[in-house]
């Protein structure tokens, strides 16, 4: 497992995970947490045992749709297949989580550790307001936040078509330099994409952004390398404050 590199207070803990360590078969295998992917639904719920083991905390898990819309979690709260890509709580002991295979989770904290959020990026989410949305539920200025990117498809993988790119590129100018153009299609560098809108935004301290779930194949699952593939957790939360 990984747990975020940045400045986060000692109290706000984060784990992400990788494709191993759990008891999916291939080609979930072996630590996928999707129930919604065609996995055993015996060892799904194993794996997320093990992982709310670890982290000591209740898991709300949402039921992502590339929406925007952001779930407030409250100490205690208990949800079944809540519809949201995006969780914000400011309550001890309340994880909030997404999960991704491909996708970019960001993870959100202010710099006092009172306040977590993680959201699920992927491209439709980021040009809906997604990020927007979730950082609309911290009352302090962005500059007061701080952001970590999580594993997410590289931009030597991420290809996108031109619909995509107009559609970025109408929004911000700016996103134009996020896309390589590549024979008809183009490479698209989703960690940029959201690193343009964090600092639109106001948010200057942003870190992560390293890996490609694509070419690390051993480490991570891959929607666009695999087809049929399990699903990585990033969690964040307050542990006490």
């Amino acid at each position: 497992m990984i747990v975020a590199d940045w400045t986060a207070p000692n109290h706000v803990k984060t784990l992400i995970t990788t494709r191993q360590g759990g008891i999916s078969l291939a080609p979930f295998d072996s630590n996928n947490l999707g129930d919604h992917v065609g996995d055993s639904p015996h060892h799904v719920a194993y794996n997320r045992k093990i992982l709310a083991k670890k982290v000591k905390h209740d898991i709300v898990w949402l039921n992502q749709t590339h929406s925007t819309i952001v779930l407030p979690l409250s100490q205690g709260s208990i949800h079944e297949q809540v519809n949201a890509d995006a969780s914000f709580s400011d309550a001890p002991k309340t994880p909030c989580c997404v999960m991704t295979a491909d996708c970019l989770p960001l993870l959100v904290t202010n710099f006092s550790g009172t306040k977590i959020a993680a959201i699920h990026g992927g491209w439709r989410g980021l040009a809906g307001g997604i990020i927007e949305n979730t950082l609309s539920h911290f009352q302090e200025s962005p500059s007061q936040l701080m952001v970590w990117l999580g594993p997410a498809i590289g931009p030597r993988q991420f290809e996108v078509g031109q619909d995509v790119v107009d559609i970025f590129v109408n929004r911000d100018i700016d996103n134009k330099r996020c896309f390589l153009p590549h024979g008809s299609m183009y490479f698209a560098d989703i960690y940029q994409l959201a690193r343009n809108i964090l600092q639109a935004y106001g948010v200057t301290q942003i870190s992560g952004g390293n890996h490609c779930t694509v070419e690390q194949e051993g480490e991570f699952f891959s929607y666009r390398r695999d087809g049929q593939t399990g699903r990585m957790a990033s969690l964040i939360w307050i542990e006490n404050n």
